[in-house]
């Protein structure tokens, strides 16, 4: 006779031999390796806003190819990519009035320029015409704008990743970068470095946490392949294999951490151009957006991408990524949206941003592109909302 006391035990183990046959036998939920590494996200697209032809404070606006916001005052900073040859490089401040009559669908109701900041050079100078490509722009807990360059391949001049007073825009410092990606040639040909106009397209920080301002970290990538890394398999304009920086920023120090391979999609059909420009960090996990535009016959085509970069290897010391690279995991990409599909004329998308809370508390997600100071073309905002745990 069992004791009373032992009945719960007893009962507790013949219900688990009940479950055993279903635990083993039922259909459970299958949670891919995939779905483990990128997080759920969509996104909703809300509106399209064109920012009209126009001249501010003596300079036109135009060119605009990167875009950072500061939530603390609700503006944006964006950089104008002229390379002072119509007004010296600079960037712009700029507020932007969302209508949320609709809650549930708002939109951008309008645009308003602000304030135009010219940036110096370590002299103090405005940057003379043709020696900067302003491209990439992102804000700093610092009370700073860090900027890229893309550097002038045909003249031999590097690129650059430097930060600047918010406020009147003098040079702060520099970072260091790998010599790999200063151009050099050859009997003309270019042998190494960035491409002519194929520089640091892409730039974004991470790691901020709420009321620390020290360290954080800095990401930036090159729009294609380094000249060396080029190859007929992965040609320039093609399915590139392009290169990732990851600096750890202090108020005093900068301190390169690493490099990846961030490989691009094979382009569509006809297309003349191909790149990668623009990145945004999502979280503190590794996780990132990614903005990859083509232009061809067929016009623009542009695809959103989820990064995750955990696992990718540091590429730091290998010379180029030309051949097979045995033991090299890239940046893990997939895909979250193909723009095309949106039923809009689309652009020359380059800027991208997290931007204000929405009315449903959702985080929404700015798009920006270059018109290159094309009448032809046009600066064009999209608004969206990002939809998941960021």
């Amino acid at each position: 006779m069992v004791s009373d006391r032992f009945r719960p035990i007893h009962w507790f183990f013949a219900l688990v031999l009940a479950l055993i046959p279903c635990l083993t036998g039922c259909d459970l939920p299958q949670v891919s390796a995939e779905e483990r590494i990128f997080l759920n996200l969509n996104l909703d697209f809300l509106s399209e806003y064109q920012l009209p032809k126009q001249e501010f404070q003596s300079t036109p606006v135009g060119g605009l190819s990167g875009i950072t916001y500061d939530r603390q005052i609700n503006q944006f900073y964006v950089v104008s990519d002229d390379r002072s040859d119509f007004a010296p490089a600079r960037f712009y401040t700029l507020n932007m009035v969302l209508d949320a009559s609709n809650p549930k669908a708002p939109k951008i109701q309008q645009i308003d320029l602000q304030s135009v900041t010219t940036i110096t050079n370590e002299d103090g100078k405005p940057y003379a015409k043709g020696e900067v490509d302003p491209e990439g722009i992102a804000l700093s807990p610092l009370n700073t704008l860090f900027i890229t360059s893309e550097g002038i391949a045909s003249k031999g001049i590097p690129p650059f990743v430097r930060e600047f007073d918010l406020q009147t825009g003098r040079w702060k410092r520099s970072l260091n970068l790998p010599p790999r990606y200063t151009p050099k040639s050859e009997d003309g040909k270019l042998v190494q470095g960035v491409g002519d106009n194929l520089g640091f397209e892409a730039l974004t920080l991470g790691g901020i946490s709420p009321g620390a301002i020290e360290p954080f970290r800095l990401f930036t990538a090159t729009e294609s392949a380094l000249t060396q890394d080029a190859s007929p398999e992965h040609p320039q304009q093609g399915a590139s294999r392009n290169r990732w920086l990851h600096y750890s920023i202090d108020p005093d120090h900068s301190l390169l951490v690493s490099e990846q391979l961030y490989p691009m999609e094979t382009p569509p059909a006809g297309a003349l151009y191909h790149g990668l420009t623009e990145i945004l960090a999502i979280d503190q996990g590794g996780h990132f957006l990614s903005l990859e535009r083509s232009f061809g016959a067929n016009g623009f085509a542009v695809k959103l991408y989820q990064l995750s970069i955990g696992s990718a290897t540091d590429t730091t010391k290998i010379e180029n990524f030309k051949g097979s690279l045995p033991g090299v995991q890239p940046i893990r990409k997939q895909l979250l949206l193909d723009l095309n599909q949106l039923n809009i004329q689309l652009d020359n998308l380059e800027g991208m941003t997290l931007g204000p809370q929405l009315p449903d508390g959702s985080r929404s997600l700015v798009l920006l592109s270059d018109d290159n100071f094309n009448p032809q073309q046009k600066t064009q905002f999209l608004l969206f909302r990002l939809r998941g745990k960021v």
